[in-house]
């Protein structure tokens, strides 16, 4: 058994919740998690690429270094390795890392309309506004470039023609932010259609920021 077989376990689950939940069609998406060894070296637990989540095993997740290079497992993994450890870089207090291909999410980035802050539980659980990143292709460097400045102090971001990614503190908050993002273009999307959007009062917007910020901020 491995030794990060925990954190393995945690990738899989989630990952086979995003499929059966609908957020994902096939093999497309992602899913991660930071591994910090007591003498300092970064990993991350990540699915592999191009394979079915019901068909997965604990096994079947790799474990990789912050410079993309396998430390254990025998699957290639995902194609967007690069981008989890460019949020895990750039966030400290990141630890879960999910990228999904949801269908109110994704119509959003097919239009590249970024969500303001409309909610009270959208500020508090993703941070305020949602980006879109310029567009990039999948896997590539320049994704990683463009999302991870979009993402900036927030936990989701949109990908312009392409789906979402949200993050946590662990893995069951990144998953319950996946799942809010995809509420929150949901409603952004029926109230655009409905012909008016009324955005949060400054003084709330403001006190829910800073609620989120005291959580989830990197000098907190």
């Amino acid at each position: 058994m491995s030794i990060w077989n925990s954190e393995k376990k945690a990738v899989l689950e989630a990952a086979q919740q995003m499929a059966q939940k609908g957020l994902v069609v096939g093999t497309s998406g992602n899913v991660s998690m930071r591994i910090s060894e007591a003498g300092g070296r970064q990993l991350l637990a990540i699915t592999p690429n191009n394979r079915y989540y019901d068909l997965l095993d604990v096994d079947d997740i790799g474990i990789v270094d912050f410079q993309g290079e396998c430390v254990e497992g025998e699957l290639t993994s995902s194609i967007e390795t690069m981008l989890h450890i460019g949020i895990y870089k750039a966030r400290t207090k990141v630890n879960a890392v999910i990228h999904t291909h949801p269908v109110f999410g994704s119509i959003l980035s097919v239009i590249g309309a970024e969500i303001p802050p409309i909610l009270d539980d959208q500020v508090t659980y993703l941070g305020g506004e949602i980006k879109v990143a310029e567009y990039s292709l999948p896997g590539s460097q320049e994704l990683v470039r463009n999302a991870v400045p979009a993402l900036g102090p927030r936990n989701a971001v949109i990908l312009a023609n392409h789906g979402t990614v949200t993050v946590g503190r662990d893995m069951r908050e990144a998953f319950t932010n996946c799942e809010m993002l995809e509420k929150t273009a949901r409603i952004y999307i029926y109230a655009l259609g409905a012909g008016k959007i009324k955005p949060l009062p400054t003084d709330a917007l403001e006190m829910e920021k800073a609620y989120f910020n005291y959580l989830h901020g990197e000098s907190s």
